[in-house]
């Protein structure tokens, strides 16, 4: 059997060449703590440099019919490093822009959604208690809504400025009593 120690980078990637497992062994046992260190001074993570350099090992076996190595093959593999470390840098900071932007997306846009949601069915309640006050408190109500005086909203129901006042204050009365306790919910929600 050989002892593989004694070889020459350029002899090992030779036998790697031809599919020698164990001149990609001795090149591990090389270069894999050495790399580690490399890619750990990199990125800070000691998770992330293993599998870098795994990924960088095991895509030397994997290609290993298909690569030119040159004479500097820790060069060779110190640039690989480099360059799977940088690859995956930039796809972190592409994930972690995708993640924000679908956070803020749901965030913003939940929200909004679900604001408009509760507004509709909040102004559907109040627009049926309205329907059902009575037909003279309802009629000076809708009219004060639509921003008439107590003297035009009397004018046009025939009626006296007081008694349109009254009724204008009963109806909110009423209206505020059926509805302080959705209001109350409502804001509550949305705060």
């Amino acid at each position: 059997m050989k002892s593989y120690s004694k070889f020459k980078d350029e002899e090992l990637t030779a036998l790697l060449k031809g599919g020698d497992s164990a001149a990609f062994s001795e090149l591990f046992k090389r270069y894999n703590r050495l790399l580690f260190v490399h890619a750990f001074r990199l990125l800070g993570d000691e998770e992330e440099a293993r599998d870098i350099v795994q990924d960088v090992f095991t895509l030397l076996w994997d290609r290993r019919g298909e690569m030119n190595f040159t004479s500097n093959f820790s060069g060779f593999l110190y640039t690989m490093i480099r360059y799977r470390v940088f690859d995956g840098i930039a796809h972190k900071k592409v994930a972690e822009k995708y993640l924000h932007s679908i956070k803020d997306f749901f965030a913003k846009g939940e929200a909004k959604t679900d604001h408009r949601l509760r507004t509709r069915e909040l102004e559907a309640i109040i627009e049926k208690e309205i329907a059902m006050l009575p037909s003279h408190l309802r009629a000076t109500f809708e009219l004060r809504r639509k921003g008439l005086t107590h003297k035009e909203i009397a004018g046009q129901l025939d009626i006296s400025e007081k008694t349109a006042r009254n009724q204008a204050s009963k109806a909110m009365k009423l209206l505020r009593g059926k509805l302080s306790i959705l209001a109350y919910l409502f804001f509550l929600l949305n705060s």
